[in-house]
């Protein structure tokens, strides 16, 4: 998989944090794409792909899903990832969509549209 896909990933989390998190963000939400743990690339690529897989099989009516369609999608991909690098992850890393702060699931939605627009 593409690094570069997994750094646009990035940057569109990145670009959420600075966007729509309350107050200071933890240094993780916003370290560098060099400064990342190699598991979180690999997933941020995975992700990208699997966003851009349905996005192409979708002959690009995706754009028809609402923000939260849009969001739910890049969370449920990311759930998956957690599962695959992690055995016993905590609740909140593994939290359905409905549980998730606001924040973060304007930020997943950034990403899919992010993701639109690479296409």
């Amino acid at each position: 998989m593409s690094g570069s896909q997994g750094r646009v990933f990035r940057e569109a989390w990145i670009s959420g944090v600075m966007r729509h998190y309350p107050g200071e963000p933890k240094p993780s939400y916003i370290t560098s794409w060099d400064e990342t743990p190699d598991w979180e690339r690999e997933s941020a690529a995975a992700v990208y792909e699997q966003v851009r897989a349905f996005i192409d099989a979708t002959d690009g009516n995706t754009a028809k899903l609402t923000r939260s369609q849009k969001g739910r999608f890049v969370a449920l991909c990311w759930i998956g990832q957690i599962f695959k690098h992690f055995p016993d992850p905590k609740p909140a890393y593994v939290a359905d969509w409905d549980d998730l702060p606001p924040w973060q699931r304007e930020i997943d939605a950034d990403i899919f549209e992010r993701i639109e627009r690479d296409r």
